[in-house]
């Protein structure tokens, strides 16, 4: 395309190279999503009370992007047991309930601390690509290849996982439409209809063992 436009606006009249050119190779699932071995072993790495934990449960239970992290505190716990915030990003509020353990690492922030994450004991915030580097570092320490982007899609695959409905995982993700948690829902569906199907393939060999059997014994009795 970017040829084409150029060939028309200086007149070039030969073919088109770039035709040749084979498709760069993209992985369609986009970056990794998190396993839940891997949460594991991050956790298990980074224990309580770490602000290594604090940044990854408050990724994997709002589903929130770097810079809503880098700004998220005690300003956006309006009722209690809930965090109100409004996505950086497109400007969609959000409004979830605070699971129990990221309840628990939030109990470690200091009262007098406004932001839930900052740069060591400090108030001073992080700008957003440090952030995103400084939890990169935490992860090569766990031997996780994660980001916080793959833990807000880990987030979604668990609501899909547990049967949540698409509308259930837009308001995790903060959008105005169902677009992107279908892609969610889809997969866990698919994952779900392989185990009835495989189910049902077990349930009809056994079927077919049991008749088989019953023949032999019959004709052995005759």
């Amino acid at each position: 395309m970017l040829f084409n436009f150029a060939a028309k606006k200086f007149g070039h009249t030969g073919s088109n190279p770039a035709r040749y050119a084979e498709r760069m190779k993209t992985n369609p699932d986009g970056l990794h999503t998190w396993t839940e071995e891997e949460v594991d072993r991050f956790l298990k790495r980074h224990g309580p009370g770490t602000k290594a934990r604090l940044v990854m449960l408050l990724a994997l239970n709002t589903g929130m992007a770097r810079q809503d992290l880098a700004c998220v505190g005690r300003q956006h716990i309006k009722k209690e047991g809930r965090i109100d915030y409004r996505r950086h990003k497109t400007s969609v509020a959000a409004d979830l309930p605070i699971l129990s353990e990221l309840a628990e690492e939030l109990r470690h922030v200091p009262k007098q601390r406004m932001l839930f994450v900052t740069q060591d004991n400090s108030a001073k915030p992080y700008a957003v690509a440090s952030l995103g580097n400084w939890f990169r570092d935490r992860c090569v320490e766990a031997n996780v290849p994660g980001s916080l982007h793959g833990l807000r899609k880990a987030g979604a695959t668990r609501l899909a996982d547990a049967g949540a409905s698409e509308w259930e995982i837009a308001s995790y993700l903060a959008h105005t439409d169902t677009t992107q948690a279908a892609v969610y829902t889809k997969r866990a569906n698919r994952a779900r209809l392989a185990d009835s199907g495989s189910a049902k393939l077990r349930a009809v060999k056994m079927s077919n063992l049991s008749e088989e059997s019953d023949g032999k014994e019959g004709k052995a009795n005759e």
